[in-house]
């Protein structure tokens, strides 16, 4: 299959850089998959994964944050508040995030109820995308 650039980066820095031959991501509207020669495209990107498939037939999921994805020419950017690969997900660390957040909507700990809500969407995004490593 022919392949495309792809770059992921976060505020802390790069991510990945390389060829991909497909990468489907998590848009406001749901899943939507990106190859080779797509139309451009600028989009919204939710809380949710993203699926890298390389040119050796490998996946790769990364759990991500909120941010936005443009394809213009073969060249995929995507910039995200935040991003981990499955397989470097602390899942101690998302389910106490998890507890916490459930915590706090259910005490009504948090003054700022939705960011308590993205926080626990976060943390169970971050579990479910590490089962994938």
């Amino acid at each position: 299959m022919p392949t495309y650039s792809i770059n992921i980066a976060m505020p802390q820095g790069l991510l990945f850089s390389g060829e991909v031959t497909s990468c489907t991501a998590t848009g406001l509207n749901g899943k939507f998959q990106v190859l080779h020669n797509h139309a451009p495209m600028l989009s919204l990107i939710d809380v949710g994964e993203l699926k890298l498939e390389h040119p050796d037939g490998k996946r790769e999921y990364i759990a991500t944050s909120n941010g936005f994805l443009e394809i213009n020419k073969n060249q995929l950017s995507i910039i995200v508040e935040s991003a981990e690969w499955a397989g470097e997900i602390d899942l101690d660390r998302a389910n106490a995030a998890k507890d916490r957040a459930e915590k706090r909507l259910i005490e009504k700990e948090s003054i700022d109820l939705a960011r308590a809500k993205a926080s626990l969407m976060r943390a169970i995004n971050r579990i479910k995308i590490a089962s994938r490593s």
